[in-house]
């Protein structure tokens, strides 16, 4: 079932200090089911890009799929950032818990503008445990939706992606030592830290940092009793199939899809080269890998009560 008619509307709800803004896509279906999609890490905006090099597109290609298929969609900027940059004055003095109280606002302001009285919760990356966060005890969530999300402590992650980079191997025992003091809770002095560590420790996010290696996505998502779905990639160079594998252990009742030849960014790679699995992180044009969009609808779609 296919619906080409859909309404772009800007949409905003409050934040600390001024309003977070994003775009709802509403597809021409009546009582038709809303996703919430939460970005991921570092200044990611509502369509999935930053200004690191990713250009992928992947929120607004997820968005507009799932209203062609009659299901609507908000994608939002972060607190700080782009079009949410009044929310608050500095954009690094936040902490997953602050996004996830951004997401419990944008769920009562979704709320109002469709009618549903329930929001699913598609978080990618980072995104995905904000969305595990979000999702306790919260009766407005129709279910979560974790794409490319860690499924262990975020130390383990960073450290798994700094060995997987060959240009790391010279500056790994700083960064480790590092990543040691900052997930005890206690602040690096960065004088004289190999530049390309500061991206990771930069003085002014290292509170952000400590909060991130603080949490744990498996023991999240172990608390949640509403319809989960786990969705990865098995070329993603980020996140591996043995996170999505450890986030369903944690919780029996969630179903995990592994696609095939999907990477972080849920484009095609059908090779183990990492320069062309990253090439497709600069190119919007390329649609979403095959895969993506029917696990999506047919996990909402089977588990929506149209409430």
């Amino acid at each position: 079932m296919a619906h080409a008619a859909f309404d772009d509307i800007q949409v905003e709800t409050a934040g600390p200090d001024g309003p977070l803004r994003g775009t709802l896509l509403l597809p021409s279906v009546d009582e038709a089911p809303v996703v919430l999609i939460i970005p991921g890490s570092g200044p990611t905006d509502r369509d999935g890009n930053n200004a690191l090099g990713v250009k992928a597109s992947t929120y607004r290609l997820l968005a507009e799929e799932l209203a062609r298929r009659g299901i609507a969609s908000a994608r939002v900027d972060k607190r700080g950032m782009f079009a949410s940059a009044e929310a608050v004055v500095d954009p690094n003095a936040v902490t997953l818990d602050d996004y996830a109280r951004d997401v419990r606002a944008w769920i009562a302001t979704i709320r109002e503008h469709t009618g549903r009285d329930c929001i699913w919760l598609l978080g990618h990356s980072e995104g995905g445990t904000v969305a595990l966060l979000a999702a306790v005890d919260d009766d407005r969530v129709c279910g979560v939706i974790a794409v490319a999300t860690p499924g262990r402590p975020y130390g383990d992650v960073i450290r798994e992606q700094l060995r997987a980079n060959p240009d790391s191997a010279p500056i790994l025992d700083e960064a480790f030592a590092a990543l040691a003091r900052l997930e005890a809770g206690e602040r690096v002095d960065t004088t004289g830290m190999h530049p390309a560590l500061l991206s990771l420790f930069a003085n002014e996010i290292q509170g952000f940092v400590i909060n991130l290696l603080s949490h744990d996505p498996a023991a999240l998502i172990a608390n949640l009793d509403v319809p989960v779905l786990v969705l990865q990639g098995t070329r993603d160079i980020q996140v591996t199939p043995a996170d999505a594998e450890r986030l369903g252990a944690a919780n029996k009742s969630a179903v995990v899809v592994l696609l095939d030849d999907t990477n972080h960014v849920l484009k095609t790679v059908t090779s183990a080269n990492r320069s062309a699995n990253l090439a497709t992180y600069a190119d919007p044009d390329l649609p979403l890998a095959p895969g993506v969009i029917p696990a999506l609808i047919t996990f909402i779609w089977t588990h929506d009560d149209r409430r």
